[in-house]
């Protein structure tokens, strides 16, 4: 079984629309092997998205990211980064097909809900930044 990183971010939660993800996402078939309520700290952000430094959206991302209490996962399921990418949606809300949590919950390319790996490298290396001191194996 695939395991991959998820994060609903700080305006869903703030929305009170955690529960709703969640419940998605189990009817979607995962299993959530690891979740907790965080603050994510700037260096996490920083790390996390890495790959976007110097782009003008970065700053944005960070601050977007680090602004109040996000929910953080590890989920399990055959082609589990394919299946939450496609259970996420599309980066623009407006764009994401109806039925998908960005078109549900998202508000725009920069609140849209939800974050997920790319690539089972990506979720391991996210993994890692979030969950490499709990004490139960999550990556």
């Amino acid at each position: 079984m695939e395991k991959t990183f998820a994060i609903i971010k700080p305006h869903a939660v703030k929305d009170k629309n955690s529960g709703k993800i969640i419940d998605m996402i189990e009817a979607a078939g995962f299993d959530i092997v690891c979740m907790e309520k965080i603050v994510v700290s700037y260096k996490e952000a920083e790390e996390l998205y890495a790959e976007h430094q110097g782009k003008p959206f970065y700053l944005e991302l960070i601050h977007g990211l680090t602004a109040s209490p996000v929910v953080i996962m590890v989920l399990a399921k055959e082609n589990a980064v394919k299946a939450w990418r496609d259970l996420m949606g599309a980066t623009d809300p407006l764009k994401a097909d109806a039925g998908t949590v960005r078109a549900r919950f998202g508000k725009s390319i920069g609140q849209n809900a939800t974050h997920g790996s790319d690539s089972l490298k990506s979720a391991h290396r996210e993994c890692d930044i979030f969950f490499k001191n709990t004490v139960q194996p999550c990556c």
